[in-house]
């Protein structure tokens, strides 16, 4: 079922954040308005993380270790599905060498607190 547009553009902001405070500004802070309280994040090679405390922790990590420039997150394709929504998507890391990493990753979106969040949140790199 396609997504309506009101919901589309509430998750285009929800992405957006991402991009602007947590690739740019390094904001973790901010994941609290991305991803839901018992959200669950699925990153390549390592366990399942659950609850927004724990997936703050491995993104402060994470974001420590690859210090990028900017991230830029871009739907491919979205689609009803129950209460929710599942999102494929693609995302650029830009680097402060200049450099771009590429990554394809799949979100499972709920409403929590009136707001669009990821509840899921899986990806991997295109090496």
């Amino acid at each position: 079922m396609p997504v309506p547009e009101a919901i589309a553009a509430a998750m285009r902001q929800t992405n957006e954040l991402f991009n602007t405070e947590v690739g740019g500004r390094h904001n973790i802070a901010a994941l609290d308005k991305i991803y839901t309280a018992g959200a669950r994040i699925l990153p390549p090679g390592a366990p399942m993380i659950e609850g927004r405390e724990a997936i703050k922790a491995f993104w402060t990590q994470a974001v420590a270790a690859m210090d990028p420039a900017s991230v830029t997150l871009a739907s491919v394709h979205a689609e009803q599905a129950g209460d929710g929504v599942v999102e494929i998507g693609k995302a650029e890391i830009g680097m402060k060498d200049g450099s771009v990493v590429t990554v394809k990753y799949v979100v499972h979106w709920k409403v929590e607190d009136g707001a669009w969040k990821w509840d899921t949140d899986i990806w991997n790199m295109n090496q």
